[in-house]
């Protein structure tokens, strides 16, 4: 049982290769594709892709470094990951291994993973046997999954009867869902920002949304869509991102209107009915943050997900606590700005 004898799969150096792997994977996620790692690449995040295969047993993650200010030590991130066919006990100590390794060499502090694992199997104490420990998430620890592998009317049979109500209130109300591409963006930005400070939460730049719209573009898998009333005035937004099997909603909002005319209902509907006809298997609603945003997802059917967690690999903990203050005192800035952007002050950078 020699861990360390384990060979390193060739496609992890040629990017178009791993992207291939990735799609390959069961759930595919997105976040391990190389378009995210340029989106990232935007803040100064580095990319390392670390993978392990004992014959076609193969797992791999594309680790994402930063460096905080003048300090010589880096954080590293693997959003989603580790990705791979199947898991097993030995290929998770296997990898640990490598990426530990790999994090000495870069002079990392401590490494996160969320890996996309349901609670509730053997899978996690795997992790927690091979050195992991328990963090938060910096993705979210629950969603719902559609499975698109049937027909249109099993899905809008699977939609509760008010929200099958809903999405024809909004089509009586002239409402239509349109793909704007790149052309949309703006649109898409100010229904995003409105929400946001709506509802609480923080947001970023345009441009950094446009990087991750045009990043997965280029490849044929993102997808901007907006509810337009009759007189052309955008009243929801939506952003899909697909990869592999799967396509994922990670940005959305409406306006007050969009809210009053339900066009949000109908954008949702015609988003998971045009990823059906796409080709995809799972139609990821990605994040459950609070009751309301709940109950409003479990209302189009599919299934909950819970996933393991964030987990944690110290590499040099003393350093990992020094860096960890440094993030804590970054997020309490952004914290701040959004407060004071809801109270009317003018928008600032990204935090």
């Amino acid at each position: 049982m020699a861990r360390h004898a384990v060979a390193m799969p060739p496609f992890a150096a040629d990017p178009a290769a791993w992207d291939a792997f990735v799609a390959s994977s069961p759930l595919s996620p997105y976040l391990q594709a190389t378009p995210w790692a340029e989106v990232k690449a935007r803040n100064g995040w580095g990319v390392r892709r670390v993978a392990v295969g004992r014959g076609e047993r193969v797992l791999g993650c594309q680790l994402l470094l930063h460096r905080f200010g003048p300090l010589p030590w880096s954080v590293g991130y693997a959003p989603r990951g580790p990705v791979g066919p199947a898991l097993d006990r030995e290929l998770v100590l296997d990898w640990t291994d490598a990426l530990r390794s790999v994090a000495r060499r870069e002079r990392v502090s401590h490494v996160v993973i969320d890996p996309e694992i349901e609670a509730g199997g053997p899978e996690l104490e795997w992790f927690l046997e091979a050195g992991w420990q328990a963090c938060p998430s910096p993705q979210p620890s629950r969603s719902r999954w559609i499975d698109l592998r049937t027909d249109e009317e099993r899905l809008w049979g699977d939609l509760r009867a008010k929200w099958r109500q809903y999405v024809q209130k909004a089509r009586r109300a002239g409402i239509v869902v349109v793909e704007a591409g790149t052309e949309g963006l703006d649109e898409f930005y100010a229904i995003y920002v409105e929400t946001a400070l709506r509802a609480g939460f923080p947001y970023r730049t345009a441009a950094t949304y446009r990087a991750v719209y045009e990043a997965y573009a280029a490849h044929g898998r993102a997808r901007l869509l907006l509810a337009r009333d009759p007189a052309g005035s955008a009243q929801a937004a939506l952003m899909l991102v697909g990869w592999g099997r799967r396509v994922v909603e990670p940005y959305g909002g409406m306006t007050q209107r969009g809210a009053e005319s339900r066009a949000n209902y109908l954008l949702k509907w015609e988003a998971i009915r045009a990823s059906r006809e796409a080709g995809y298997a799972i139609y990821d609603l990605w994040g459950l943050s609070h009751a309301g945003i709940e109950h409003f997802k479990a209302g189009f059917g599919g299934r909950e997900v819970r996933y393991v967690g964030g987990l944690r690999l110290d590499v040099r903990p003393l350093v990992r606590h020094a860096v960890e203050a440094a993030q804590a005192a970054r997020v309490l800035v952004a914290r701040r700005r959004l407060t004071r952007e809801r109270r009317g002050v003018t928008p600032g950078e990204d935090p």
